[in-house]
């Protein structure tokens, strides 16, 4: 027991330092703020029109959804970029080494992004909640279901991205799972209501958890009368906690397997390899 509250206390600690770093430097806090930021101003430039059936600004209906998007960008592909960068220079093989390494390892990376996560979160909520009209109820239910969906959003995308990052040999061929998330982004009813696309492509959006965190957090910000513009003229509430909650349970299952089966295959061989393909890619 001992041995696993120093392996805790460690990767807190891991947590608090790697978070340290992360908010003081300022060319990563920029590289997981620009693409929600130009979202949100393009979307404050041509986001007039209106939601259909509602007087409500299109410009504004977005806003969560580009929350729920940056969410999984720098929760999911920095976790995963995080891992696969660690698989690279050899630190994940170090903690391997090191009795209940791995175990610190996971917590200090897990929360430090959890944490960047939630204050990228912060920094581009708060403007948007003075540039957007409409945006944010002034109740403390709304703001209590934010947290939790916000949450349960984490639980169910951060071990996605653990999967991820123990399946992708390099930082290059996790551009091919940012492809596919740009593509959920255009049928999650992000920047438009999912329900004016086709029905098969609404199936496919809510087949993901982008869909469903980016209606929960609209549940939480907007005005009730813009559900009209959501499948079956709701939030469903209730939908979005289970679908959220099987999708942490999936990957709460997995993640662990998979992880286990990519440290027991690190060793210095695999590291030096991994290090002579990245001096090997054009400069």
């Amino acid at each position: 027991m001992s041995g696993n509250n120093a392996a805790i206390s460690a990767g807190l600690y891991r947590a608090r330092i790697e978070l340290r770093q992360s908010i003081t430097n300022v060319g990563e806090l920029i590289g997981w703020l620009w693409i929600p930021v130009i979202a949100v101003v393009v979307m404050y430039i041509v986001g007039d029109s209106k939601v259909p059936g509602t007087d409500f600004s299109l410009g504004s209906q977005s806003v969560p959804g580009i929350l729920g998007m940056n969410a999984v960008f720098t929760g999911l592909m920095g976790l995963a970029l995080s891992l696969v960068t660690d698989r690279e220079d050899g630190t994940l093989l170090r903690a391997k080494a090191t009795p209940g390494g791995m175990v610190s390892y996971l917590i200090g990376r897990i929360l430090s992004k959890a944490a960047i996560t939630v204050l990228v979160f912060a920094l581009i909520l708060v403007p948007s909640l003075v540039l957007f009209d409409g945006v944010g109820k002034d109740t403390a239910s709304s703001w209590l279901t934010l947290i939790l969906v916000l949450l349960l959003g984490l639980l169910a995308v951060m071990p996605l991205g653990a999967i991820l990052g123990s399946l992708f040999a390099n930082a290059q061929s996790l551009g091919f799972v940012t492809l596919i998330i740009m593509g959920l982004v255009s049928v999650s009813g992000i920047f438009y209501p999912i329900s004016a696309l086709p029905g098969w492509l609404q199936w496919v959006g809510q087949a993901f958890p982008l869909y469903w965190l980016g209606l929960g957090l609209r549940s939480a910000l907007l005005p009730d009368a813009v559900a009209v513009a959501e499948i079956d003229q709701s939030w469903r509430q209730l939908e979005t906690v289970l679908a959220l909650g099987a999708w942490a349970v999936l990957g709460f299952v997995l993640a662990p397997i998979i992880l286990r089966r990519m440290a027991s295959r690190e060793s210095g061989s695999a590291v030096a390899a991994r290090r002579e393909q990245v001096a090997q890619r054009p400069a």
